[in-house]
């Protein structure tokens, strides 16, 4: 079917997700390794706009454009997958509004591909479900398909095995996002991570499991970019519900009630690392 024909350019935000709890079990055969975590999506992120063009092309901008890509680049390995499963023939402009850092731990590029995907599907009336896409997206990385449903779920696996779970215990609560500006290697985090499996995941709903949580990577993590334990350190004293690292690092993240408590955490925090990245989002 034909691309939409637009005046002004459609638009998806790429939410960030968060890891409320990142368990690593074992190193795989295949050099991935087996993880068991809980996926939470904050309302807020980079923004993936389209208007109708000749083939597929991207544009980025933003206050973390710089050192990405416009040819080799996840957004357009999602709107090739897209395009080649639906035989689609109408191109797409595609702009990237890069909100979020790179290589921080809250799937920013997974994010942006996933975004692409849902806006694509949209813009070229591909009609797939989001099962569909996130099942698609699955060649596109560990972090895709979940950033594709961009709801609160476990992932198992390398991260893909996804089962959606009920959000009333955190729903309506705000993330606190703290990044020391700092990129961090995912590679490396793993590569350094020490090969002992802590357990399960534990809890009966998804706030036992973040209070019950922890993540895996954060010590490794921590050897990288040391500031990642200075970050936890200025969280903790924000009386949080729950503080950790998210993904491989190196961004940080609170849990608040209210978005006032966040806002007020920010503030703290700003004043002991005035260099510090932050973003206030509900959670989805």
């Amino acid at each position: 079917m034909a691309a939409k024909d637009l005046k002004s350019a459609d638009s998806e935000v790429a939410c960030a997700k968060i890891n409320l709890a990142l368990h690593v079990r074992r190193k795989l055969p295949n050099g991935y390794h087996e993880l068991e975590t809980v996926f939470a999506f904050v309302d807020c992120g980079d923004v993936v706009s389209v208007k109708p063009g000749k083939g597929i092309s991207l544009s980025i901008i933003g206050p973390c454009a710089e050192g990405l890509s416009n040819t080799d680049n996840l957004v357009l390995d999602a709107a090739r997958l897209l395009a080649s499963h639906s035989d689609q023939a109408s191109g797409a402009d595609i702009i990237l509004d890069k909100r979020l850092p790179v290589a921080s731990g809250i799937g920013g590029g997974s994010a942006d591909a996933a975004a692409t995907l849902r806006l694509l599907n949209r813009f070229w009336n591909t009609e797939l479900s989001i099962s569909q896409l996130a099942a698609l997206s699955e060649p596109l990385g560990a972090d895709v398909p979940a950033c594709v449903l961009s709801e609160t779920c476990v992932g198992k696996g390398i991260g893909q095995h996804l089962l959606p779970i009920e959000n009333r215990a955190l729903k309506s609560h705000h993330a606190l996002l703290i990044n020391p500006r700092i990129p961090v290697s995912t590679a490396a985090v793993f590569a350094d991570w020490d090969g002992i499996d802590r357990g399960a995941l534990q809890g009966g709903d998804v706030k036992d499991m973040a209070l019950f949580g922890r993540n895996d990577l954060q010590e490794p993590a921590e050897r990288l970019a040391p500031l990642i334990g200075d970050i936890l350190i200025e969280l903790d004293q924000t009386d949080p519900i729950v503080a950790r690292m998210s993904g491989s690092g190196a961004t940080c993240f609170a849990l608040y009630e209210t978005a006032e408590e966040a806002a007020a955490a920010e503030q703290d925090v700003k004043l002991a690392m005035p260099d510090a990245w932050t973003m206030i989002g509900g959670l989805k």
